[in-house]
């Protein structure tokens, strides 16, 4: 049995565990992170950049295929789904080199490959080696949730978000089950991109918007742009050959069977804690068995456990798992001196066509939180900009508190929403008011503009609430 002893034992090399590292050196260097498997992190593997390049791919076919009221046509458009898949790898392997650049610059006394679990407070077993550590950080990251039973029926007529990245070719056919971020932004694109696809909803609930009207608009929009089942709870799928049959009740009751190539889970990602043998680390578990944590410091408890990225299930977000690696590197690297961190205004976005965003507080966090707020809301179905690019699509929704008048939130479905929710999530990281807003610059014609009538109506809500 091999021993090491060491100050901060860091338990997965992704994106929170990659920061974490880097963080905790700054104040000591008896580090080790510990990876199962290959180095790099999940958005650079098969998360957050494969999926843009194959947006990237979708979005060119698409526009190819509807130039005609642009006065534009493309005659025998062929979409190579060998040559697409093939720059969808090849550009991922570039992303994760520089990763992988960064780790082998490590020493090599720092790293330790195997998986981990906790043998009792502070001690860690890594196949043969026993790691005492005066400070833990777990940084496992997610795994996509599949239902129960699901890989034993479908074998490899199932495939999860991972498995997309190393198809050879574009599939005949694909069942996307799961309306979240994943599952729409692959259903739209591998739909752009020729695949047949049918998205399946376990909900009526489509993406992670909240406010009542956006749910709405999307609702209309997925079921007029994608062959879209809705509220079928878990659908029945099975074997059959080498395709998949899935079957489910439509919104009339009647039953439905179609097959496909494969089934795509889609149906979200759940913190990769199994095996790490929790309920010995002494740390408090909440009746799910997950760690019980304070997501300013990262700390567990009053432990010298730390927790950080997607094993936390907080913010689920490349950008937001940097931050928590950070925040729990340097609160492990400098203990017992834990410092709360200030967190940065939380932002989401799905590269859907057209693009959803929450910038700050959402629609359901003020009304759970029983916040006073007013909403102003803009359409983007006749906005100039949007209306020249043929893009005139969605709607926003901004809030700001009616005692003060500061902006609080916004949820977007429409063009450009990724840059526009970054202008709302720094506006209110600043502690922006609709005044202050409203005084800054807008150029004709930019979609931004939008914004501002969105801001203009907040303005007046927050008149007519005074």
């Amino acid at each position: 049995m091999n021993s090491l002893k060491v100050d901060v034992a860091i338990i997965g090399a992704g994106s929170a565990g990659m920061s974490a590292y880097k963080a905790a050196r700054k104040h000591t260097d008896r580090v080790v992170v510990i990876e199962q498997g290959p180095y790099g992190t999940t958005c650079a593997r098969v998360g957050c950049m494969p999926s843009k390049l194959l947006i990237a791919a979708a979005d060119h076919a698409h526009a190819v295929a509807t130039g005609e009221p642009f006065g534009v046509t493309v005659a025998g458009l062929k979409i190579d789904g060998a040559a697409v898949m093939a720059r969808v790898r090849r550009e991922r392997d570039r992303f994760v080199g520089f990763v992988l650049d960064t780790v082998d610059g490590w020493p090599d006394a720092h790293k330790l490959s195997g998986a981990a679990r906790f043998e009792a407070p502070g001690r860690l077993r890594v196949a043969d080696t026993c790691v005492e550590a005066a400070r833990v950080i777990i940084a496992t990251g997610a795994t996509p949730a599949v239902p129960a039973g699901w890989r034993e029926r479908l074998g490899d007529r199932l495939v999860v978000n991972d498995d997309v990245f190393e198809w050879d070719a574009l599939p005949e056919s694909v069942a996307v089950v799961g309306t979240g971020v994943v599952g729409l932004e692959l259903a739209q694109a591998l739909h752009r991109l020729g695949v047949r696809v049918r998205l399946f909803g376990r909900s009526q609930r489509v993406g992670p918007l909240t406010d009542p009207a956006l749910q709405a608009a999307v609702a209309a929009w997925i079921n007029a742009t994608l062959p879209y089942s809705g509220n079928v709870g878990e659908p029945e799928v099975d074997r059959d050959g080498d395709g998949v049959v899935v079957t489910w009740k439509d919104e009339r009751g009647h039953e439905r069977r179609e097959r496909f190539a494969f089934v795509l889970a889609a149906a979200g990602r759940r913190p990769a804690l199994a095996g790490l043998d929790l309920d010995k680390a002494g740390i408090p578990l909440d009746a799910r068995g997950r760690p019980v944590f304070d997501p300013a410091t990262g700390r567990i408890g009053d432990t010298p456990v730390f927790i950080a990225g997607d094993a936390d299930d907080d913010r689920p977000v490349l950008h937001e798992a940097a931050d928590e690696g950070r925040i729990a590197g340097d609160n492990a690297g400098r203990y017992p001196d834990v410092r709360p961190a200030e967190r940065r205004t939380p932002l989401t976005i799905v590269f859907t066509d057209p693009q959803m965003a929450i910038a700050g507080a959402s629609h359901a966090d003020l009304t759970r939180r029983g916040v006073a707020f007013a909403q102003g809301a803009a359409s983007f179905a006749d906005q100039g900009r949007a209306r020249t690019m043929g893009r005139n699509l969605g709607e926003m929704r901004v809030y700001a508190g009616k005692a003060d008048g500061r902006l609080l939130g916004a949820e977007l479905f429409g063009p450009d929403a990724e840059h526009l929710a970054h202008l709302l999530a720094w506006a209110i990281q600043r502690g922006d008011t609709v005044t202050d807003a409203l005084a800054a610059p807008f150029y004709h014609p930019v979609v931004e503009e939008g914004l501002r009538t969105a801001l203009q109506n907040l303005a007046r809500a927050l008149r007519d609430a005074s």
